[in-house]
């Protein structure tokens, strides 16, 4: 699959874009099979590693993060991890219908000084606006241009435009910047991890901790960075600990953490966007696997594996020139054991990037003492609180309708009376604030099925999407290409570019990518022949064996439990009644786990002995076996 990450540019670099591949190369071609046949992450075959060029052996590789840097190249990526010299502006801003919404304007830089504020968007740039039909990107590419000239920019401020002229110059914007909101929130905004990324949060916290009684850590757009900087941040909330496990080549890991207590004892929010990549998924895979925070915003990129840059450093004979190799030699998974590849870190909150950070300032209120009267405790690991005028105003009120819809069945929201804290549903609390738009994350059609509760909790994350037209139909059997369709929705799956698979699969069909998707991530098999039988339906132990794949893939513990799958499952007898290509998936999924008292668990709807092996799988049983397994390892934050 061609799943590469791509972030959004807030003026012009000084260097070139980087460019793959180069025109020439310092280091020779058996030295560069030499460190990918050792390093990279997976076996590479002959037929591959023997192309006669570095360029052709990259490109049939196939892999969008390993590649090779030119000096100048080199020099320019070494950099964009840092704080960045730039020709621009001076602001930061998210895309929206109307244009380039300000998310910051950057102290000492044109912006500023020619009167620019965070929440104006610009809307024209020298008159220019994009036409019906064209995106308002265009107005970024509009901004660029050489230091020393001017630019018109027209801008909306409180529903009326403006203009004004703006000169573009050299600035250094830091990669990392923060403020005090409402006089108790810490907020950080970083954009990439690299070398100075731990001295600007400890910066932060040592100038902000003594009135911050939440944090905000904003890495909407943060596409990653060094692994260790992204670690050693994260434990700047969570303390001591393992935070990252790394699988090398040769399928051994190493945990990654710190040993130094948390540097404030305060809940973080992590806002997060699709964006959010690599390194940064790590940071926010480590604040729900410690419980340290929340996480807000959308699901994240999906980038679960890390390159080590190959340079002077390390190899000084083979780098003389400055040039660098960046490969892919290992995948990195949570404290919890659990990838972030492809599925991406799925958010407490699933709302949209532009209400994420009101989201965040809402639940930052602080605990009422005495009279709670007009105020909200919602139960989310710990308690947050909403101040409901607030909430109501002008400018939160969608952004409260955005939480209110987003807050999963399971999480218990109270109104206070004055004394007491009294329940209230999402549903009764929008009706009684008037807030008319609301809509249920759900279906109309799950209330008579024992796992209502697993539907709607997929529902709340955007796991699955029903039918579409309202309804879940949580009785109907499932066809294998509706069970790929299923699963492509829950692990976020990119379109696989290339022919399909099978013969009976076009790649244009409604479950076409679906199917090919989970077919190159080996979790479904064809039936023989070339063929997928698309409209057979899915038995409950071909379903069984699938999720034990799925299992493996997703978490490192499952993977290791598979490993150990005792050589006489035939003889257990709840397993008698299985073909033997599904035998392990059933024992790894109803009976090699157990909880914290040593009793053994299981992840399927009922027992193994209550499951008709060859029954087909209904809606509803996908559903919970698909919700316990995500659960289970730590995917889903319910």
């Amino acid at each position: 699959m061609n799943r590469t990450h791509r972030a959004s540019l807030l003026a012009v670099p000084l260097a070139l874009s980087l460019l793959l591949p180069p025109a020439a190369q310092a280091l020779d071609l058996d030295q560069a099979r030499m460190l990918l046949g050792t390093y990279y992450i997976d076996p590479i075959p002959e037929e591959i590693l023997y192309l006669p060029t570095l360029e052709e052996i990259l490109g049939a590789l196939g892999d969008p993060y390993t590649y090779y840097f030119t000096p100048e190249e080199y020099r320019q990526f070494t950099g964009s991890m840092s704080d960045q010299a730039l020709v621009g502006i001076g602001v930061a801003y998210r895309l929206t219908a109307e244009g380039l919404s300000l998310q910051r304007v950057y102290a000492d830089t044109p912006a500023e000084e020619a009167g620019l504020m965070a929440g104006d968007v610009i809307v024209a740039v020298e008159g220019r606006r994009p036409g019906a039909g064209e995106s308002p990107e265009l107005l970024s590419s509009w901004l660029q241009g050489e230091t020393g000239t001017q630019v018109a920019l027209t801008y909306l401020r409180g529903g009326t435009e403006y203009t004004l002229t703006v000169q573009r110059r050299a600035i250094v914007l830091p990669a990392t910047v923060s403020e005090l909101w409402d006089g108790h929130i810490g907020y950080i905004d970083c954009d990439t991890f690299g070398g100075e990324t731990l001295a600007h949060f400890t910066q932060a916290i040592d100038a902000y901790g003594a009135q911050a009684d939440v944090w905000v850590v904003d890495l909407r757009g943060n596409g990653g960075g060094e692994v260790n900087a992204a670690i050693q941040s994260t434990a700047c909330f969570t303390g001591a600990g393992v935070l990252a496990w790394l699988r090398d080549s040769g399928g051994r890991y190493q945990g990654y953490g710190a040993e130094e207590a948390a540097r404030t004892d305060s809940p973080v929010i992590l806002l997060t966007d699709s964006e959010t990549a690599s390194a940064s998924e790590l940071f926010a895979a480590g604040v729900r696997d410690t419980g340290a925070g929340l996480i807000i915003g959308e699901r994240t990129f999906g980038k679960g594996v890390g390159q080590n840059v190959f340079d002077q450093t390390s190899y000084p004979l083979l780098f003389a020139e400055g040039d660098a190799i960046k490969i892919t030699a290992f995948r990195f998974f949570s404290p919890g054991g659990s990838t972030t590849d492809t599925i991406g870190v799925i958010p407490h909150l699933l709302v949209a990037p532009g209400h994420a950070a009101a989201v965040a300032r809402l639940l930052s209120s602080p605990a009422p003492e005495g009279d709670n009267r007009g105020m909200l405790r919602i139960d989310f690991g710990r308690s947050w609180y909403v101040d409901l005028e607030q909430a109501l105003s002008e400018d939160y009120r969608a952004a409260f309708r955005a939480l209110l819809e987003a807050l999963p069945s399971a999480v218990r929201v109270f109104q206070g009376s004055g004394a007491d804290w009294n329940t209230i549903s999402p549903a009764d609390l929008a009706a009684r604030c008037g807030l008319e738009a609301y809509q249920r994350r759900g279906f109309s059609d799950t209330a008579q099925s024992r796992f209502a509760a697993q539907i709607d909790a997929l529902a709340a994350y955007g796991v699955v999407q029903g039918s579409g037209d309202g309804f879940f139909r949580p009785f109907d059997t499932l066809t294998r290409a509706q069970l790929c369709a299923l699963l492509a929705q829950a692990l976020h799956c990119d379109v696989p570019s290339g022919e399909s698979h099978f013969s009976d699969v076009a790649m244009d069909a409604w479950y076409g990518p679906a199917v090919n998707a989970l077919a190159e991530m080996s979790l479904v098999n064809g039936v023989g022949g070339g063929l997928f039988r698309p409209d057979d339906l899915v038995t409950h132990e071909q379903f069984i064996a699938i999720m034990g794949r799925l299992g493996r893939r997703l978490n490192m513990y499952l993977d290791s439990s598979a490993r150990q799958v005792p050589d006489t499952l035939a003889l257990y007898e709840a397993l008698a009644p299985y073909a033997d290509w599904s035998r392990e998936g059933a024992w790894l999924l109803a009976m090699s786990q157990t909880d914290a008292s040593g009793k053994t668990g299981t992840l399927l709807w009922d027992s193994l002995y209550a499951i008709a092996p060859g029954e087909a799988t209904t809606r509803d049983e996908a559903a919970y076996l698909t919700c316990s397994l995500l659960s289970y390892i730590g995917v889903l934050p319910v």
